[in-house]
């Protein structure tokens, strides 16, 4: 029996429309609900398996606010919308639907979204567990091995790594009776290392005295409770927790998740994890640590009192931990270069992703290594040894792309002298890039969204189709979600592609890898030119850390392998890097009073960031500054407020 769908639309010819598709088609219908209220009340008599949700509805709710609360209850919905402006996408995003129908559309369109939308709802559910399932063996595991308290940590660190993403664990302990934690945390270091860093290390790093570090120590209130505190709830955190106000401020960090828990011999432990990101935890992350507690407080059990005394004292007898590094076979990222923080979250979200077939959509600028992104995807799928084609759609002329993508039968149009293969056909049960997805044409984004969702392509000229499977991988270094404002790219095709996004840094966000990467390249040139450079000067170095490269990693390897071929030494000592802009003069700008426009333009730039940027409903922009939203708007327009530049 096919799923109960409730339809939240406010239109009645529509929602009527749509009642008699979904009928014919075998579902049923759990009502038609015109407003937010509406369509809660019926959530809650019947108990709807899905829910076909308007953006824009009567009242002052939105779907969007009734999306909050399906995604909250786990009840998978689909977006319906006929508007596509970067406001409605960026709140609409946040809500994670699991489909996007932009009106008009076909009523093979509509069944298909469902299709694919409940194959990804409950594909999602089944990955989690077994993902979760997999974490809990592993943790036995863990438990049950032998080793030093040293190994076992390190190994949970691992082991929770995939799932519950970090910079950094902090391990705390004490017995109940004790006023002060005892502990070590354990930061990233490359994708299976982990530095350990013990009172002594942390007191060198920090530069402040082993008995201050103690004293930070000590037992907060708010240690006693699990919680996840993300950007400015970090912030306000500080004040009242100088321990991680001193983290924060060492390392970096701008979100923590935290879960205290008891053993059975009456120690208090704390796993803390902290990231540079401001946006690094949820919800069900922290839902997922409460569902884990029994197998940690396992692991901790495994581990003997008198080691845990040993190991965790207060006093500064931490020489037995050494960095470590893991055991096992970690993934081959091939030649991606790199250890940062930054590249290590990439490597991470690469190591979730590579072995299923989902849609991945990579984000960065140009000369970001997006490319070699792609080919780690593949070559870690179990599609590895099937074919990767690649396809830049900046370079096809917009009359040959379809042809490239999808073949053509002899004969088709003029110059069609034979039958032609298309890309889609070639990959065939491989992985298909898709590079600079964001430059094609409006009418092929049409076919290419059909394509996606119905698995089949049809040549150009021919009369049957057929059916494939492709992964796909699509890339861009454009900003997706204002090219779909400004009507250039389909919005469907952009919730469609958009199923596992990863963003990838620029090189100024991740110059902790500028000299692996300049010594990775001066190696290559080295080895292509013939000469035996040996290495890069300090001087060289500092001026290439000060420098932003707007050119990314492609603007580094050009100026290393020019540098190579200009050194006549040994060594490179030079590099001609473009001269970086000039600074105002920081008196005049010390000086300068703000205009009464330049004020309000701030005023109003706070609000929104309060609001995520959100203009409209209840809680956003325009309710809080008490006026309406288009005057806002027109407020925004003539302040020069981009909301593609609020943070």
């Amino acid at each position: 029996m096919k799923e109960k769908i409730l339809i939240v639309e406010d239109q009645f010819v529509e929602a009527d429309y749509l009642q008699l598709m979904l009928t014919q088609a075998g579902y049923t219908i759990a009502g038609i609900a015109r407003s937010v209220p509406q369509a809660e009340q019926i959530i809650k008599t019947e108990k709807p398996d899905f829910v076909l949700v308007d953006i824009f509805l009567k009242g002052k709710q939105t779907g969007i606010d009734l999306a909050k609360q399906l995604s909250a209850d786990n009840i998978p919905f689909v977006y319906l919308s006929a508007n596509s402006n970067e406001e409605v996408l960026n709140a609409a995003k946040t809500t994670e639907p699991y489909g996007f129908l932009v009106k008009p559309f076909r009523e093979k369109d509509l069944l298909i979204a469902l299709e694919i939308a409940h194959y990804r709802h409950k594909h999602n559910q089944e990955s989690k567990w077994q993902r979760e399932k997999q974490l809990r063996n592993d943790l036995f595991n863990i438990e049950k091995e032998g080793g030093n308290w040293n190994t076992k940590v390190i190994e949970t660190a691992k082991a929770l790594q995939k799932h519950i993403p970090f910079d950094c664990m902090c391990v705390y302990f004490k017995p109940l009776e004790s006023r002060h934690y005892s502990g070590f945390m354990f930061r990233r270091s490359g994708f299976s290392e982990y530095q350990t860093i013990d009172i002594n290390s942390l007191s060198n790093i920090s530069a402040r005295p082993i008995e201050d570090i103690k004293r930070l120590l000590e037992h907060n209130p708010i240690d006693n409770t699990a919680g996840w505190y993300n950007g400015d709830e970090f912030k306000n955190l500080l004040p009242v927790h100088p321990m991680k106000a001193m983290l924060a401020k060492v390392f970096g960090f701008s979100s923590n998740i935290v879960l205290p828990f008891l053993t059975s011999d009456s120690y208090m432990f704390s796993l803390s994890f902290f990231r540079r990101s401001e946006e690094g935890y949820s919800a069900e992350h922290l839902d997922m640590l409460f569902r884990l507690q029994q197998p940690l407080i396992a692991v901790m059990n495994s581990i003997s009192p008198n080691e845990k005394r040993s190991a965790l004292s207060i006093h500064p007898e931490f020489d037995m931990l050494a960095p470590a590094k893991t055991a096992g076979i970690s993934p081959d990222f091939g030649t991606i270069i790199g250890k940062s923080p930054a590249l290590l979250n990439v490597m991470d979200l690469i190591g979730q992703v590579a072995y299923s077939d989902t849609s991945v959509l990579l984000l960065g600028e140009s000369g970001t290594g997006k490319e070699k992104i792609a080919d780690a995807i593949h070559n870690l799928s179990t599609r590895k040894n099937k074919p990767f084609v690649k396809v830049n759609c900046a370079a096809l002329p917009p009359t040959l792309i379809e042809s490239e993508l999808f073949g053509h039968e002899k004969g088709a149009f003029t110059g069609a002298l034979d039958k032609r293969i298309g890309k889609f056909e070639k990959a065939d049960t491989g992985t298909i890039l898709l590079d600079e997805i964001g430059e094609m044409p409006l009418e092929l984004q049409v076919k290419l969204l059909r394509v996606l969702q119905e698995k089949e392509i049809e040549r150009i000229g021919g009369r049957n189709t057929l059916k494939i499977d492709v992964r796909i991988i699509a890339a861009t270094n454009k900003n997706l979600e204002k090219e779909v404002a400004e009507g250039r790219f389909r919005l469907d095709l952009y919730y469609r592609l958009n199923v596992f996004p990863i963003r990838i840094p620029p090189l100024r966000e991740r110059k902790e890898d500028l000299p692996a990467l300049a010594y990775h390249f001066m190696n290559h040139y080295n080895h292509k030119s013939g000469k035996k450079i040996s290495g890069i000067s300090d001087n060289v170095l500092k001026s290439m850390m000060a420098y932003d490269w707007p050119g990314n990693i492609r603007e580094l390897e050009h100026l290393i392998e020019r540098s190579v071929l200009l050194t006549r030494g040994s060594v490179i000592e030079d590099i001609q890097l473009p001269a970086a802009p000039k600074k105002p003069d920081a008196g005049i700008e010390d000086s300068y009073i703000k205009t009464i426009h330049e004020n309000e333009r701030d005023y109003i730039i706070s609000i929104l960031k309060k609001c995520n940027g959100r203009i409209w409903g209840a809680g956003a922009a325009a309710e809080i500054l008490n006026i309406p939203p288009s005057t806002l708007k027109s407020r925004m327009k003539k302040l020069g407020i981009r909301k593609e530049f609020i943070p």
